[in-house]
């Protein structure tokens, strides 16, 4: 294996190759991930779109509503709030129409909690949008394998560390299909990268920014005079680190391990300084340095990244090259319980498996996306019924659109009136807007209910009913809106199946089955017959309770998953 070169150019020669990456390809389908097979860590890193693909939305046109934005031509401007200058910046990458990307991955050592989804979603829904601006993106998220959090579990379970690592790796891997998050360029693991880690820190030391002690190696925190620039702390006020006890052999308290000797029973690997592994903080430098190189776009992660482990690798990184940069420093708030930071460490925190097995996956993205990234979210059940329901309607309407388009699939007119021009018009322009102001994501999904509103009102009301060319602008706006769910990560495999798994959920929640509630529905339909009207409507309300609305028309009664009339009533008193 390769060690790094002076200055940590690419481990590769970086190519941007295109091969066909529709949005639209990465689906809810888990039979093909149940057993996921391991990457291969040194995969040349590409994800730029399909040489063919089109613009996703125009605002005045409609034949060019597929696609994406052609490689290589972004399409418009890209604010992003920077960590380091704490201000939104324009976007401006180092190589125009290419963005080096790399995200903080997980320590594998459990199930992942819906804290990571929502970094992992916030970053997917970046890498999206910036594909769809056209740019080639190299995205690169990597594994921690090689951890003390490791190492402590596998003792637990009298299992091989490596091996306890890999096989949370892989969960972790079939949580992010399940939410949709498309699969990085490049997802290396530490365990694979020991002469780059080693390597990098043999630099650091010829270069005078660490010391030796016995087995271990320090990063001298007073040698580098700009330790402090993202997270603003003094160095007076530094801790030592949060995932070691404060070690006395240390010159200053806030010095940090880049090597660590080997103790009994623990992984280990030869080096300079004798047989021991690396400590947290390097692996990230000289990952990203050896498919990024020393200078790149976008550095990613939990707003508790920030310090320590953001701002050591930023030390770190500069005292093996000085002309080490990274652009931009992006980073997302936390899930809350109560006001309280959600982590495995305060024992508060709700599995990403725990979650779906009562919410549809992309119930649970919508409600990560419902905050801007940059805000704290509080994890409640009102607000993932309140995301469940959404989307139901979201897919009821559109599943609604493809019935009715598929009976009239020939002579459609390309025109289209006036008023739905201008639904459409300032729909995309609210997208664009938003997204490119810093990813405002609420902003997106809020504008979704003019054009929603309108398709059911050309579908199902009198009035809708007779407007001229009606099809027509059904089929425009459910393009649109389906190509804006896709560059949000949003798109089923299909509605139909979607609404199928929301219903089946709520069955779960409710503790009902489907035949249950039909019974309850033919109890009240006789009731009302019988005139007994508060039979009727205390049926009713017992399955409003429990989150199943019912829905009176001319063909009948029909159910759909509703947010529990307890949680709606907490949520009205709460607001």
């Amino acid at each position: 294996m390769g060690t790094l070169l002076k200055c940590y150019k690419p481990l590769f020669s970086i190519r941007f190759s295109s091969f066909p990456n529709s949005l639209r390809s990465v689906q809810l389908r888990t039979h093909s991930f149940n057993n996921p097979k391991r990457r291969n860590p040194f995969r040349r890193c590409f994800s730029s779109l399909s040489p063919s693909s089109q613009p996703l939305i125009n605002g005045t046109t409609l034949d060019k509503m597929d696609g994406n934005q052609q490689p290589g031509s972004p399409s418009s401007e890209l604010w992003l709030h920077n960590t380091m200058s704490k201000k939104k910046e324009l976007f401006m990458p180092k190589v125009e129409g290419k963005v080096g990307m790399y995200v903080c991955g997980v320590t594998a050592y459990d199930l992942s909690h819906i804290g990571h989804a929502r970094v992992y979603v916030t970053f997917d829904v970046l890498y999206r949008y910036l594909k769809h601006l056209g740019y080639e993106v190299c995205y690169v998220r990597n594994f921690t394998d090689v951890d003390d959090k490791i190492i402590a579990r596998a003792k637990e379970l009298a299992e091989d560390p490596i091996s306890l690592s890999r096989r949370y790796c892989d969960e972790f891997i079939q949580d992010m299909v399940h939410l949709q998050c498309l699969p990085p360029s490049v997802e290396p693991r530490v365990s694979d990268h020991m002469p780059h880690i080693i390597d990098m820190i043999k630099q650091i030391v010829d270069n005078g920014y660490a010391y030796r002690v016995e087995g271990d190696v320090f990063f001298s925190v007073e040698n580098f005079p700009e330790y402090g620039q993202l997270s603003g702390r003094k160095l007076e006020d530094n801790r030592a680190g949060e995932r070691v006890a404060v070690d006395s052999r240390k010159r200053n308290p806030a010095d940090f391990a880049l090597w660590k000797s080997a103790k009994e029973g623990e992984p280990f690997w030869e080096s300079p300084w004798g047989p021991g592994r690396p400590g947290w903080h390097i692996e990230c430098s000289a990952m990203s340095a050896a498919y990024l190189g020393y200078s790149f776009d976008i550095h990613g992660g939990g707003m508790d990244l920030v310090f320590p482990h953001h701002e050591n690798e930023i030390a770190q990184s500069c005292a093996a090259c000085k002309q080490s940069n990274v652009s931009y420093w992006i980073h997302n708030g936390f899930v809350t319980v109560d006001s309280e930071k959600m982590s495995k460490s305060l024992g508060n925190f709700f599995t990403i498996r725990e979650v779906m097995d009562l919410y549809h996956p992309l119930a649970l993205r919508l409600f990560l996306m419902g905050t801007h990234y940059r805000s704290p979210i509080n994890y409640s059940d009102v607000l993932l019924e309140s995301a469940s329901e959404r989307i139901f309607y979201i897919y009821q309407t559109l599943h609604d659109c493809e019935n009715v388009l598929s009976q009239h699939d020939k002579g459609l007119q390309e025109s289209i009136p006036p008023e739905t021009l201008n639904v459409i018009n300032k729909f995309h322009n609210d997208f664009s807007t938003s997204m490119s102001d810093d990813l405002h994501t609420p902003v997106v999904l809020a504008a979704l209910s003019d054009p929603l509103k309108t398709i059911n009102d050309l579908l199902h009301t009198r009035k809708g009913k007779k407007q001229a060319m009606r099809i027509e602008s059904v089929a425009a706006l459910e393009k649109i809106i389906r190509n804006v769910l896709s560059v949000l990560g949003l798109m089923p495999t299909s509605y139909s199946e979607a609404l199928q798994q929301l219903r089946e959920m709520a069955l779960k929640r409710a503790k009902l089955t489907e035949d249950k509630i039909l019974q309850k529905i033919e109890e009240r339909s006789e009731a009302r017959k019988n005139k007994d009207y508060e039979k009727s409507d205390a049926i009713r309300k017992d399955l409003a309770d429990v989150g199943i609305a019912l829905m009176d028309s001319p063909d009948g009664t029909s159910w759909r998953p509703a947010i529990p009339l307890p949680l709606q009533e907490q949520q009205v008193a709460a607001t």
